[in-house]
C-alpha cells in the first residue's frame, strides 16, 4: 500500500509563498500531480509532472505563479507557489501514479494514490 505524505500548507497573505511536497512510500512514482478544491468549487487540476521533471504541465490559472520539481533520490515532488491569490485558497491533493501519465495527465481517474489533502489560505 502507497501512501502519500503531503507538508507544507499553511495561511499566507495576498503575494505570499508556500511549498508543498509529496512523498510516497512503498513505491517509485512516475507522474505526480496537485489537484485542489476550494470552497464552494469543483476539485480542479493544478500541475502534474513526471518523476524526471521532463514534462510539466500547469492550470492556467497557476501557470508562472507556480512550480513543480521532483527529487528523484527522495521520490519526492514539490509544488512552489509563488505570488498567491486568495482564488489560490483551497485544500490541495497530491496524487501519484507508478505509470508514465502522459496526455492523461488531467484525468484524476488515473492516479491511483492520493494524500489526505493539505489547507492553503490566502488572505487580503
Amino acid at each position: 500500500q502507497v501512501e502519500l505524505v503531503e507538508s507544507g500548507g499553511g495561511s499566507v497573505q495576498t503575494g505570499g509563498s508556500l511549498t508543498l511536497s509529496c512523498a510516497p512510500s512503498g513505491r517509485v512514482i512516475e507522474s505526480f500531480a496537485w489537484f485542489r478544491q476550494g470552497p464552494r468549487k469543483e476539485r480542479e487540476f493544478v500541475a502534474a509532472i513526471d518523476k524526471s521533471a521532463v514534462t510539466k504541465y500547469y492550470a492556467h490559472s497557476v501557470a508562472g505563479r507556480f512550480t513543480a520539481s521532483t527529487d528523484r533520490d527522495k521520490n519526492t515532488a514539490y509544488l512552489q507557489m509563488n505570488s498567491l491569490k486568495p482564488e489560490d485558497t483551497a485544500v490541495y491533493f497530491c496524487a501519484a501514479s507508478q505509470y508514465f501519465l502522459g496526455s492523461y495527465y488531467l484525468v484524476p481517474e488515473r492516479y491511483s494514490y492520493w494524500g489526505k489533502g493539505t489547507l492553503v489560505t490566502v488572505s487580503t
